[in-house]
């Protein structure tokens, strides 16, 4: 467990006692170990990744982040947030998961219209570790340059991911790019046909760019089940599929590598303003947890329960702040909690 910064430690309790309650549950025994990350650990020890983190992660079977950063480590040598990329590139992580789902007990809380959001379900898969963000930079007086580069192993070993989760659902893959205009998107375009075709026949395949796929996420995102597509554009994708379902704070992630344990964790970020006052919506650290279940420990019965126990709690028409609501945090934990528990 990795708590993190500003309300970190809140949302991460509350999964502590979700993975507690599933175990109770299901006989299942779970050990935790807590270390330092971002913030915590630049105050703690000076070093927002310390050695003992890593360690203590590479041994773990899954890894929970509750949330990094925040104005108090501005301007300082180091920052919170490299603590997070590190801990990354420490386990290898190259494909991301985030999952959004419209319930119909949450479609009015949408900025879209009922009509166009409820019923959503998809699944962004993002390539983690090429592209622009990755590539060779350059910066002059009056110039700038970032290199965009991939290669055919890092999309083929992506595409699998995400024709994988593909063949688990409504068997569709929208793959997102850029190929009348970039040559990466080009090569993207022809290895993911090829991986789509030649190892998973039975899914359905679309390629589309990504300036008409971030209008048909807001205008028809239920035509979609999984969308696959690189680093930048998955950035952006998701951070807009993010909001039809009314807040942030109702989603959880997960980065997952090969071979070694996976990171888990709410997308929100350390949101300090609201830190210690019991009003963060723990919702989206406990969908993390679902998927830690699933994708980490592979107790898909375990996480199948925890699903529904969110659902029921939205159900029941209790919100937090976040979501117009006066639920303490603290509260919704105990409702999704007790729903487990039976």
């Amino acid at each position: 467990m990795l708590p993190g910064d500003g309300v970190g430690p809140e949302v991460a309790l509350a999964a502590r006692r979700v993975i507690e309650a599933v175990g109770l549950t299901f006989g299942q025994a779970f050990t935790f170990e807590e270390q330092a990350i971002g913030g915590a650990a630049i105050d703690a020890v000076g070093d927002p990744l310390p050695p003992a983190t890593v360690a203590a992660c590479l041994a773990a079977d899954a890894v929970f982040l509750g949330a990094v950063g925040g104005p108090k480590w501005d301007g300082g040598s180091r920052r919170p947030e490299e603590g997070l990329l590190g801990i990354r590139q420490a386990l290898g992580l190259f494909a991301n998961l985030r999952p959004v789902r419209v319930d119909a007990a949450i479609a009015d809380r949408s900025p879209l219209k009922r009509g166009v959001v409820e019923g959503v379900d998809l699944l962004i898969v993002r390539e983690l570790t090429g592209g622009l963000y990755f590539g060779k930079k350059t910066r002059s007086a009056d110039a700038a340059s970032d290199l965009c580069v991939y290669t055919v192993r890092e999309v083929e070993r992506i595409a699998r991911v995400a024709f994988a989760a593909a063949r688990r659902r409504r068997g569709k893959v929208a793959s997102i790019d850029k190929a009348n205009v970039m040559e990466t998107s080009r090569l993207w375009r022809e290895t993911v046909t090829r991986v789509g075709a030649s190892e998973f026949p039975e899914v359905a395949l679309e390629h589309g760019l990504v300036d008409s796929a971030a209008m048909r996420l807001v205008l028809a995102p239920r035509s979609y089940d999984v969308i696959l597509t690189e680093n930048l554009f998955g950035d952006i994708l998701s951070d807009e599929a993010s909001v039809l379902t009314g807040s942030i704070g109702l989603l959880g992630s997960a980065s997952l590598g090969e071979g070694r344990p996976g990171l888990f964790e709410p997308i929100h970020g350390s949101a300090p303003d609201i830190a210690g006052k019991d009003l963060a919506n723990p919702i989206g650290a406990i969908a993390a947890c679902a998927m830690l279940l699933r994708d980490g420990l592979k107790l898909d019965e375990e996480a199948r329960a925890v699903e529904a126990a969110i659902a029921r709690f939205l159900r029941a028409g209790e919100f937090t702040a976040d979501m117009g609501g006066n639920l303490p945090g603290s509260a919704a934990a105990d409702r999704i909690v007790g729903a487990i528990a039976g």
